[in-house]
């Protein structure tokens, strides 16, 4: 094996222990670190959980111990330099004799970024930058969104058909009941995005004809409860509906309306309820953003209907999409995914999946790791 696939496996190892802090460590980074003792051997592995405080690579070093000394660090992403909840982990590699450190990427905060990297090269450790990287930035986009703009990652949802409708045309289909466009396979793996993200945002319109529920039902662990989020101008949202029925201080409306009984009403059974200043008579989706970012969340899924999604995009919101793509035509009648965009939306680097005799087509339409905003400083808990 040569030392380039040998860095590259230790290198996967580290971003398969990454991704069990998937759900777990936002407001974080999901990071892993491998640590190989003098001979190369296994010595110790650890991940971050952000309950635990623990950064991966203190974990790392906890669990080999001396054998650190002389040793190789694999971590998924560039050693931090800095104290906030815990010291920097460059002191700590630094101390325990870390002979090398091989990083993914580089801290996607431009301020940040190398910091971790120059000081471990100036204490005389060896390092290297940019193994599996493409994997590592993936795995924390929403990260590097939320570094350097303060918002989340807009991770847009789509179940269509193969002519582009996401329902059948109205009066077709029963009013809150819910109507599949795609198949088990899909709507399993919908359930997956759901669980890596810290929030899902639906319309109002989607809540009165679909009743949806909106919630993780993955099974799988996570810190935080999903927020479910509804945008609702004039608070038309049913009292009834089962978003409203389930809400534990984790259903968040963002409304224009200043209805204040409609809007004691909804905080009486658990719902969280947040006017806005209007903007063009609807609510603000850049002012959304920023709210959501300012509590912490990092990736927004956003499970929307015409409206929202051609808003979205045409805004220049959207970060990332994902279509579920259905073997099916419903006509000209049916609901369209998107309407009156004026400017085409490409899609570069397309990834295709199947899910049964579905399609699953992701894109990134923005890249979070370019730099936005040089001058923000670092927003993360820690700082």
């Amino acid at each position: 094996m040569t030392a380039e696939q040998n860095d590259i496996d230790w290198m996967q190892r580290a971003l398969k222990l990454a991704r069990r802090g998937i759900a777990l460590a936002s407001p974080n980074p999901a990071v892993g670190c491998v640590i190989l003792d003098h001979d190369g051997e296994l010595a110790g592995e650890g991940w971050h959980e952000y309950d635990r405080r623990d950064h991966a690579e203190i974990a790392a070093l906890k669990a080999a111990k001396d054998r650190a000394k002389d040793g190789t660090a694999y971590v998924t992403l560039e050693p931090c330099n800095h104290t906030g909840r815990t010291g920097p982990c460059t002191e700590a590699l630094i101390a325990a004799g870390i002979r090398r450190v091989v990083a993914a990427t580089a801290d996607p905060n431009p301020n940040v970024a190398g910091h971790g990297m120059d000081r471990l090269q100036a204490a005389g450790v060896e390092t290297m930058l940019g193994v599996c990287e493409k994997e590592a930035r993936y795995l924390n986009e929403s990260f590097a969104r939320w570094t350097q703009s303060k918002r989340p990652l807009v991770l847009m949802k789509v179940a269509m058909t193969l002519d582009g409708r996401i329902a059948p045309a109205p009066g077709k289909h029963l009013v809150r009941e819910p109507y599949w466009i795609t198949s088990e396979g899909s709507r399993a793996h919908v359930q997956t995005l759901r669980w890596g993200a810290d929030a899902a945002l639906t319309g109002v319109d989607s809540v009165i004809s679909d009743d949806p529920l909106l919630t993780d039902r993955s099974g799988l662990p996570r810190r935080r409860p999903l927020l479910r989020v509804i945008l609702d101008s004039a608070l038309r949202i049913p009292l009834d509906s089962k978003i409203v029925k389930t809400a534990q201080q984790d259903v968040l409306v963002f409304t224009i309306s200043t209805d204040e009984p409609r809007i004691a009403e909804l905080r009486a059974r658990g719902v969280r309820v947040e006017v806005l200043s209007a903007e063009a008579g609807r609510v603000p989706l850049g002012t959304v953003l920023d709210r959501l970012g300012a509590e912490g969340i990092l990736t927004l899924l956003t499970e929307t209907g015409t409206r929202l999604n051609t808003a979205l995009l045409a805004g220049g919101l959207v970060d990332r999409i994902h279509l579920f793509v259905s073997p099916q035509i419903m006509g000209s009648d049916a609901v369209p995914a998107f309407k009156g965009i004026a400017n085409p939306i490409q899609m570069a680097e397309v990834e295709v999946e199947r899910y049964g005799n579905d399609l699953g087509l992701r894109s990134l339409l923005r890249d979070p790791w370019a730099a936005q905003s040089p001058g923000l400083r670092d927003p993360r808990p820690e700082a």
